[in-house]
């Protein structure tokens, strides 16, 4: 079920917010959101970089691949296998 919230709507949910909490309270709620959000951020970004690095660890060197041979003009003609 989609909500739309117009200003209308916003208002009165502020309004309803002002009347429980109070006009004192209202800055400290803000800044206590606003601490929780950042401290939210920075955990998700230490996850992501060690799970980053877990990942680095953990996969295998890549080899480089074998140069090819140019490919021969009469089919009839086998090819050779080089071993490098």
């Amino acid at each position: 079920m989609p909500f739309n919230f117009g200003p209308v709507e916003m208002i009165v949910m502020l309004l309803v917010v002002l009347l429980v909490f109070g006009a004192k309270r209202l800055p400290e709620i803000g800044t206590s959101l606003g601490k929780g959000i950042r401290e939210f951020k920075s955990s998700i970004r230490e996850v992501e970089s060690s799970v980053r690095v877990d990942k680095e660890i953990a996969a295998p060197p890549q080899e480089k691949p074998l140069p090819r041979e140019p490919e021969a003009q009469d089919e009839g003609t086998p090819r050779r296998l080089t071993t490098g």
